[in-house]
């Protein structure tokens, strides 16, 4: 897919990764944007600076009757980025009660699925298209301290396979984006290197362009990548150190 034939929607657009997603998507010249956030006036600047391109839905992916109204809108959208998430940075036995975990889980693994499913039937009707799931490379390992959000993401990395398999059918690509920390409100309690936002939107977009199925933005991921490949256990065993308290 050629971005500057797209018609994109991208979840979670008002800051962060979705924010550096509509950036990118611009200065690449697609057609149009559905920008979708829970509070719609969060991009009302997006708007004022590009009026006719950028088009505001009230999204929250945890609510099927928002997004089963937004796929009834966006009848033209052929690229669709799932970059709404949610962290609790929180431990799977330290955490009061499970609260936090059904959240994650909620967010992260049920609302990114009900996005590619309410958007499947559009994208077979466009003649194909491309779904980009954000995830994260604790889909691939544990990080204690934040134990349920690395278990929702590790959800999300193996619906994203499912889902892979089920539209390749229709012409459909699936793409899982897996960085390391990232320069966001979501990671501000991360004191380690941090990508930055638009890099990491930057390389999902090319590897639309480049039909590539996983993507590991940042040298950090690619690391973790590498090294899993070649003894997950290994890895498993380094990121255990990060215990809470």
């Amino acid at each position: 897919m050629k971005i500057d034939n797209a018609v994109a929607l991208v979840s979670g657009a008002n800051r962060g990764i979705g924010l550096a997603f509509v950036e990118r998507l611009i200065l690449r010249g697609v057609k149009k944007i559905y920008v979708g956030a829970r509070d719609i006036s969060s991009v009302n600047s997006l708007l004022r600076l590009h009026p006719g391109l950028v088009h505001p839905v009230t999204l929250d992916i945890t609510n099927q009757n928002q997004i089963d109204m937004v796929a009834s809108e966006a009848v033209d959208v052929n690229l669709l980025v799932n970059n709404a998430g949610a962290n609790s940075n929180t431990a799977l036995i330290a955490m009061e009660g499970l609260d936090n975990a059904r959240r994650e889980m909620e967010t992260n693994y049920f609302g990114t699925l009900s996005m590619c499913r309410a958007f499947a039937p559009v994208l077979k009707n466009n003649g194909g298209g491309t779904i980009v799931n954000v995830l994260s490379i604790l889909s691939l390992v544990n990080l204690p301290a934040s134990g349920s959000y690395s278990v929702s993401k590790a959800a999300a990395y193996s619906m994203n396979q499912g889902v892979r398999a089920e539209l390749a059918s229709q012409k459909t690509t699936v793409i899982g984006v897996m960085p390391g920390a990232v320069d966001t409100d979501m990671a501000k309690g991360f004191e380690g290197p941090k990508e930055k936002p638009l890099d990491v939107a930057e390389v999902a977009l090319q590897a639309v362009e480049d039909d590539l199925e996983d993507v590991y933005p940042g040298d950090m991921a690619q690391a973790v990548s590498q090294g899993h490949a070649q003894d997950a256990k290994a890895v498993e065993k380094e990121f255990s150190a990060y215990v809470p308290g």
